[in-house]
């Protein structure tokens, strides 16, 4: 399914599964698989296999762990996204590394999260990225912003320079979207769409997208409201 939809109503979330540890696989299989709206549809151990797999599969979520006896989950990210845009990464690491963050995100991953965390912290990441939202903590955003940018600076409001449209394409931006899948949000050609990021990124005075990114996602828990 993971060509620019969403699961819809009543639709479980395929799930693909990448760790080479059986037992942690086995166990994320399980947890996720006894959910009634989350449905495991395939399992790997290394890089290869998951790059011959998930395109045959088509999941809505892949669940990639960072670090592979054959290579990174960061590049099968990287491929998988490359040949399934709508497919939303969600990578997995026993370790709280700065430049693993950024190579995940870079890559186009949707989340980072550690594997310390609850299960039920990870079911909840699962059904979050496949929503299409991105999954990083306001602390990471904010690290990932000062590694990008050589060092901690304080963050000009340079949102109030965007026009409406924009936003709207910042927010997209925010939420991992590509500029295929945004334009048919916003019923937009995708030259249209890449046109808006190019003057947006001069606004915000950033070269890369994942630094719109992560400013989007620092601008989003701004303004959440408080519960």
């Amino acid at each position: 399914m993971a060509d620019g939809d969403r699961p819809g109503p009543g639709e479980p979330t395929r799930v693909f599964l990448l760790d080479d540890h059986e037992v942690v696989r086995r166990g994320m299989h399980d947890l996720l698989d006894d959910e009634p709206d989350i449905d495991v549809v395939g399992e790997a151990a290394t890089a290869e296999q998951a790059l011959a797999r998930v395109p045959a599969l088509a999941p809505d979520v892949a669940v990639l762990d960072v670090r592979l006896p054959d290579g990174d989950g960061v590049r099968v990210c990287r491929e998988l996204r490359s040949r399934l845009p709508g497919l939303a990464c969600l990578m997995l690491t026993s370790f709280d590394d700065e430049e693993a963050l950024l190579d995940s995100v870079m890559a186009g991953a949707s989340g980072y999260v550690l594997k310390q965390i609850q299960g039920s912290d990870l079911v909840s990441a699962v059904r979050t990225v496949a929503q299409g939202q991105s999954l990083l903590d306001p602390r990471a955003a904010a690290r990932l912003m000062d590694r990008l940018r050589g060092g901690p600076q304080e963050e000009p409001d340079a949102l109030l320079g965007l026009t409406d449209r924009e936003r709207e394409i910042l927010a997209l931006i925010g939420e991992g979207l590509t500029n295929r899948q945004i334009g048919r949000r916003l019923y937009l050609a995708e030259k249209t769409v890449k046109n808006h990021i190019s003057r947006l990124l001069a606004k915000l005075g950033v070269e890369r997208r994942v630094q719109a990114a992560v400013i989007a996602t620092q601008a989003r828990h701004r303004t959440a409201p408080e519960r």
